[in-house]
């Protein structure tokens, strides 16, 4: 069971954000998938070598954790960031739904889940929109949108 996200816009605006979703003064648990998609999706993986980075910096992020994982090469997170400044073009949203399948691909290679699609798509300007479906070992399914902001419009 995991500690429940929110994602929500700040006063109306397309600025996104997250918190911690509530149930009274205690907080709310996920004990489905929401939470695992979220925090797959949106922390950042560390780049490829070959991989640009966009701000010219040279910092190919990624989670500090990653140097001790149980198996070689198993890498927590998205590579979903280095989109961020990309403009709205059909290689941008080939790239997003290819960055967040390989996000979620510790599903399946942990048995959590017996596939994981991603579509993407420019929902509104400046706004990335993926939609997830996993199916699960005992026959459920799991769907849901979610949304990645883009700087380059």
């Amino acid at each position: 069971m995991d500690i429940a996200l929110l994602q929500q816009k700040i006063q109306g605006g397309d600025v996104l954000m997250f918190d911690l979703a509530l149930n009274g003064p205690d907080l709310a648990s996920d004990s489905g998938l929401r939470t695992a998609v979220l925090l797959s999706l949106l922390t950042d993986r560390r780049a490829e070598d070959d991989d640009e980075i966009p701000d010219g910096t040279g910092d190919r992020r990624g989670w500090w954790a990653d140097a001790y994982a149980e198996r070689e090469g198993d890498r927590w997170g998205s590579r979903l960031w280095l989109l961020r400044r990309s403009k709205q073009l059909p290689e941008t949203v080939r790239l997003a739904r290819e960055y967040a399948e390989e996000a979620l691909a510790w599903m399946v290679e942990d048995g959590v889940a017996t596939s994981v699609s991603v579509t993407a798509e420019i929902v509104s300007k400046g706004l990335l929109g993926l939609r997830v479906e996993i199916r699960q070992p005992d026959g459920s399914r799991f769907e849901e949108s979610f949304n990645y902001p883009l700087e380059a419009v």
